[in-house]
């Protein structure tokens, strides 16, 4: 038997940023991570402007700055049609975000960045391991609660070597995404909403003459994707009706590199890099919340509390933002070794209307741009948004600021904040 006062299942992004709070605060804390690093087929590059600050606020955005990174400061529409064989990103292009406007309210870094991943986590646990209360064990899976009556006291766990045991906690925070092992450990109600894609995951290579430095949404016959430019490939996100990638699957590779060569006529040129479809993942993609996020000792947060659409790239963001919350309001609670429902609940109460607010508008995404798309209604964006955006270009600061922003921005507590870093 091992004691920790609060356990972190999932080193994810909200688990990650949790444990370094906590930690700050003089919060004894334990990430259990099931893989042995952070290296994921499927993981959200993106880091948002609120998270940028708050790296700042925590005396780690220099160390951020020196990672390789690309810039997005825009999102963009094809304006007209794109020529086979075209330099990407060549063509007139429509604006509906500008990430730079947001300088004019005060956003500190009018960008999101594209970083991988794993680098995120890496720099957020090694600023972790500094703290005395901190503890990550990579290559633990959870397997299961501790409980005692109706609370939860901890959890049982398994290592990459066979070892099983278990861990008695003050609090368990589940942080372990939208298949949540230790959220099915309690009867948590949760509100479902109805996807219209799943999506295929993959890279193409970027080009020498290629140009193209926004987040660039592309439609056509019952085809949606998504092109983020990085530094030396394009991450593409190819959106499928849920349920199909069997059969898509089944149509062989040929086809697939038709379907996306007419999708974006300019990668006609590259699509022989994809030589296998084990190169492209699945995503299934859910929308859903939890009505409650807690129970005796056990409290959700980020993908675990309220799964996200990819529609927006938001997902990333909230999680952190939970994470931000989590600490403020618990760090207290935690230090005293009482944490008491109603305070756990108060994690949800300060998170829930960003939640509501960013999922409904994806629902409305959803039904005004994506499945009109897919069904084959429409092969372009409304055209109420390109006369919007050519009559009022300062309308684009509206979704820059939604995406990178959002609803109730969290900043970091006073107990976890360090030396300014450069910014």
């Amino acid at each position: 038997m091992e004691r920790t006062t609060c356990c972190v299942v999932g080193g994810g992004p909200a688990g990650m940023m949790l444990g370094l709070l906590l930690a700050r605060a003089g919060v004894e804390v334990t990430v259990l991570e099931k893989h042995a690093d952070f290296l994921r087929d499927f993981r959200g590059d993106t880091v948002h402007p609120t998270t940028l600050e708050l790296l700042d606020d925590l005396g780690l955005g220099e160390r951020f700055a020196d990672l390789t990174q690309s810039r997005l400061e825009e999102v963009s529409f094809p304006a007209g049609p794109v020529a086979p064989g075209a330099a990407v990103g060549s063509g007139p292009m429509l604006r509906v975000g500008d990430f730079t406007k947001l300088a004019r309210v005060g956003v500190r870094h009018p960008y999101v960045a594209m970083v991988p991943q794993w680098d995120l986590l890496d720099l957020l646990a090694d600023a972790a391991r500094h703290e005395p209360t901190f503890t990550l064990r990579m290559s633990t899976e959870v397997t299961g609660l501790r409980h005692d009556g109706e609370r939860v006291t901890g959890v049982h766990y398994r290592t990459a070597d066979g070892v099983e045991g278990e861990i008695e906690a003050t609090l368990t925070v589940a942080g372990d995404g939208r298949s949540s092992t230790a959220r099915d450990g309690v009867d948590l109600p949760i509100t479902e909403f109805a996807c219209p894609m799943d999506v295929w995951w993959f890279r193409l290579p970027r080009h020498a003459g290629d140009t193209m430095t926004a987040l660039s949404p592309r439609m056509g016959d019952r085809r949606f994707g998504l092109l983020i430019p990085r530094d030396d490939y394009y991450q593409v996100a190819y959106m499928t009706p849920p349920g199909s990638d069997a059969a898509l699957r089944a149509r062989g590779l040929a086809a697939f590199r038709a379907d996306v060569a007419a999708l974006v006529p300019e990668f006609a040129d590259r699509m022989d890099a994809i030589t296998s479809l084990d190169e492209v993942k699945l995503l299934s993609v859910k929308l859903n919340r939890l009505r409650r996020w807690h129970v005796d000792g056990l409290l959700c947060i980020g993908d675990a509390a309220h799964a996200m659409s990819p529609m927006g790239g938001v997902g990333i963001n909230l999680a952190i933002q939970d994470a931000v919350a989590a600490a403020r309001l618990l760090a207290e609670p935690l230090r005293r070794g009482a944490v008491r429902p109603r305070d756990l609940d108060g994690v949800r109460r300060r998170r829930l209307l960003p939640t509501v607010l960013v999922q409904g508008l994806q629902r409305l995404m959803h039904r005004v741009i994506l499945s009109p798309v897919l069904e084959g209604r429409r092969s372009g964006p409304p055209a109420a948004v390109g006369k919007l955006m050519a009559a009022v270009p300062a309308a684009q600061i509206v979704p820059a600021y939604l995406i990178g922003v959002g609803v109730r921005p969290e900043r970091a507590p006073a107990f976890a904040r360090r030396a300014a870093a450069r910014v």
